[in-house]
């Protein structure tokens, strides 16, 4: 429980007591509606919880900016609530963003780095002005791994010069996984309703999968990239992370569209249905003919355990299961999406600073400068060397990029998901998001990571991806995936919402210190 004065009370008035067990969207659209919570009241609430919880207490370490603006912005709100009606089902909810977004106010955007210190954008993110149009106080930015997890070949998951480690809620000395750390981390604490996460691959999945929450990888040309920080522009994507199927439906309802300055998304209108949520039945499943990706299972035991209860209960649920299937020949950062990446890190990284004038730096050999003069603030861990194989890369339009693109949509589509789908006839193929549980936080060797999970065949092939929790080992959050072919976005929500419902597997997190 959580007691409210809100600013500007009469202190004659009782305080709001706000109970922040973990509501749905509808259930908070409910209470503002009966008059029983506002706007301000919840977003004071929150950031009650973040200063408690993730600046203190746990020291989570998710959020790595607070917006100044956020409880002006819930006030206003609460004020057109009055006088005109909710937008929408996102009116009032507050939410946070990686610090990849570009946001036009107070807040800076850092792509977790200190040498970005100051950075304030000129514009919103498209999908920032969509939230913000939908009626979302944004209460803040979440800290990820510097630069997308792209600065060393032995990066840390949820470590930036800017925000330091970030922790994983169920198991402190647990890595968050993936970029996207900090949004899934303060999604599954409770410390906002949703939040955004951007992925190049694994980048959203993963970290929802390490800490219990659903996450969605949508299609490349879904969701606008525009302010977004990218690292390769036929994989990236922004997408929605929540605690709930029907949340994170709710949220792509509001970010997903077409957006004029980013031409991948120039079908997305047409491609996309009216509402996300009316794919969500608990009978999805009957009929549904799944691919089991046994290529994507690694050895350990417990992940496998939680994977193969999974598989049963969708056939329970009435799913058709074809098991084995290959989805894919890609190892999780194999060599050649490597030199993709390193390709896309130089031209991302370049164009994003080009058009940001306010950064301290102007380009990827300048932000290398500035990490050797200021390398016991900015690698006192790992080192740059991803960012110095960059540098010598040529342009994005080089011949040699041109022909890694090629290959890996070869790989991915034609030869891996494409073909499995055909081959089997298959809705949609499902494997366990990641090898095993999270591993201990390790930032002087990096991660620990088994060479498996099934997030690089989506990812390399533009291709959606969810995953939803199906269970836990030591304690630990284990997700299932399921991901299929592009636009495919309705038909996965539905199976991810029928097995969550048939499951309820998701409980939150109790802070453990270690593994006990």
């Amino acid at each position: 429980m959580v007691r409210i004065r809100p600013s500007g009370i009469r202190a004659s008035e009782k305080e709001v007591v706000v109970d922040l067990s973990e509501f749905s969207i509808a259930d908070l659209q409910n209470r503002f509606a009966a008059g029983e919570w506002s706007a301000v009241t919840l977003c004071e609430a929150f950031l009650q919880r973040i200063a408690a919880i993730d600046h203190a207490g746990p020291t989570l370490r998710s959020v790595v900016e607070i917006n100044p603006d956020a409880l002006a912005i819930a006030a206003e709100l609460d004020q057109e609530r009055e006088q005109q009606g909710p937008r929408g089902p996102l009116h009032g909810v507050p939410m946070l963003v990686k610090d990849s977004l570009d946001t036009a106010d107070k807040m800076m955007t850092t792509g977790g780095s200190l040498a970005l210190v100051g950075n304030v954008a000129a514009e919103d993110a498209f999908v920032v002005k969509q939230l913000r149009a939908a009626g979302v106080v944004l209460l803040g930015k979440t800290n990820m791994s510097e630069w997308g997890y792209m600065r060393s070949t032995r990066a840390c998951s949820g470590w930036s010069s800017r925000g330091g480690q970030t922790h994983n809620p169920y198991v402190l000395d647990r890595s968050p996984l993936g970029s996207s750390s900090g949004s899934a981390v303060a999604v599954a604490a409770n410390l906002c309703i949703g939040s955004i996460g951007a992925e190049v691959d694994g980048s959203i999945v993963r970290p929802a999968s390490a800490n219990g929450i659903v996450g969605l990888k949508p299609t490349v040309g879904l969701v606008s990239r525009r302010g977004v920080i990218g690292v390769a522009e036929p994989q990236d994507t922004a997408g929605p992370m929540a605690r709930s199927v029907t949340d994170l439906a709710a949220i792509l309802n509001v970010i997903a569209g077409t957006d004029p300055a980013d031409t991948a998304t120039a079908d997305a209108d047409k491609l996309r249905p009216d509402n996300y949520l009316s794919a969500l039945r608990p009978d999805a499943l009957q009929g549904a003919r799944l691919g089991v990706a046994r290529d994507c299972f690694s050895a350990h035991e417990g992940t496998n355990a939680v994977i193969e209860s999974a598989i049963q209960i969708l056939k329970n649920l009435g799913a058709e299961i074809i098991d084995p299937i290959q989805a894919t020949t890609l190892p999780f950062f194999g060599p050649l999406e490597l030199e993709l990446f390193q390709y896309g890190v130089k031209a991302n990284i370049n164009a994003y600073l080009a058009a940001h004038p306010g950064a301290a730096v102007r380009n990827l050999a300048e932000l290398i400068a500035f990490n050797r003069t200021h390398a016991a603030e900015m690698m006192p861990y790992f080192q740059q060397e991803f960012f110095e194989l960059a540098l010598q890369q040529g342009d994005w339009d080089d011949p040699r990029c041109v022909e890694v693109r090629n290959e890996l949509r070869r790989l991915s589509r034609t030869e891996g998901i494409d073909q499995a789908l055909a081959e089997h006839q298959l809705d949609a193929i499902l494997a366990p998001t990641e090898g095993s549980p999270p591993f201990a936080i390790d930032p002087i060797v990096g991660d620990h990571i088994l060479p498996y999970g099934c997030s690089t065949a989506p990812a390399v092939a533009g291709y959606p991806h969810i995953t939803v929790p199906a269970g836990f080992v030591h304690g630990l959050p284990v997700g299932l995936s399921f991901f299929g072919a592009a636009f495919h976005e309705p038909r996965l929500l539905g199976y991810a919402f029928a097995f969550e419902q048939a499951t309820r597997v998701r409980r939150p997190p109790q802070f453990r210190p270690t593994v006990s």
